[in-house]
């Protein structure tokens, strides 16, 4: 038995359908998704089952499918509405953003430079989670790498023979020295595992607070109880699996570098200055390092 949605959502003037499959190319290997120069195809977990979503842009509309190897019920039609959207930013209030801001004599011209940019989320608060943990400290093509072993050790496939990305369960049932082999430290193999086992026994609701967001201060206070997760994993958590737009990256590499060429200095950014630079762009300071991260490179973005 199988089950199959079918929606179409209605997308903003001058929206940027090539943000977010930029985002979902990151990986040349296409393990869990595959992209096209108008077209999603991604592989994952729908209530424990493999899935595929399936995401289709024309002028001014996505057409979103899901195939569940699986039975759900059909109310899950409006979870899928709920995800889609979140995923294309479809709530992030860009618009006011760009008329706050767009005079301002540095960051102007990075907005005039891309207009109407969203910041692409991850299907899931936990792809999010555990990909902000993977990506610490290293650099994307290498997180890109780790990330596309994690789902081979998984290797979870749908019935399109497509990879999907792991659950929380998957990774806590994996023998760490599985981890290990794909090239996880033994400090991100720990805090992945132990992520994993809080997720898979729901002491940390990620897909709960999705539904009642915004609960930023209980997913942060929640987090940073967790060994090796700090400031940036949380902020980046929060961009990248719910949306929200007012954590301060500062301790981002990437966004410091931004910042180092918006200036025009010679000598690096410290994570002080990015943090008091970016304070009086609350609530949209992370929307401010996506505009850093897009002025340098779509792939860093």
């Amino acid at each position: 038995m199988s089950t199959a949605f079918t929606l179409t959502l209605a997308l903003p003037a001058g929206f940027r359908p090539q943000d977010i499959l930029a985002f979902h190319r990151r990986d040349p290997q296409h393990t869990a998704e595959r992209v096209g120069d108008a077209e999603l195809e991604k592989g994952l977990l729908w209530r424990a089952t493999a899935a595929r979503l399936s995401l289709r842009f024309t002028a001014q509309q996505v057409h979103a499918d899901l195939h569940v190897d699986g039975t759900v019920p059909d109310s899950d039609q409006a979870l899928l509405a709920a995800m889609v959207g979140r995923m294309l930013g479809l709530s992030q209030q860009v618009e006011a953003f760009e008329q706050r801001h767009a005079q301002h004599p540095q960051l102007g011209a990075l907005i005039t430079r891309h207009p109407g940019l969203r910041v692409p989320v991850a299907a899931t608060p936990f792809e999010a989670l555990t990909w902000a943990i993977i990506g610490q400290q290293i650099s994307v093509a290498a997180a890109v790498s780790l990330r596309r072993k994690l789902i081979l050790a998984t290797n979870l496939r749908h019935s399109s023979g497509l990879r999907c990305y792991p659950g929380a369960e998957q990774i806590a049932a994996l023998p760490p020295q599985a981890l290990r082999q794909a090239g996880f430290s033994a400090a991100k193999t720990q805090t992945l595992q132990a992520v994993a086992h809080l997720v898979a026994e729901g002491a940390v609701p990620l897909d709960a607070w999705a539904l009642r967001f915004p609960c930023e201060q209980a997913v942060r206070e929640q987090l940073l109880a967790i060994r090796g997760i700090g400031p940036w994993t949380v902020n980046y958590t929060l961009l990248r699996g719910y949306g929200w737009l007012d954590g301060s990256l500062h301790g981002d590499a990437a966004v410091r570098r931004g910042l180092q060429t918006l200036w025009g200095r010679p000598d690096k950014v410290s994570q002080q200055e990015a943090e008091n630079w970016l304070a009086p762009f609350s609530p949209w300071r992370a929307l401010v390092g996506a505009h850093l991260w897009a002025a340098q490179s779509s792939t860093a973005y």
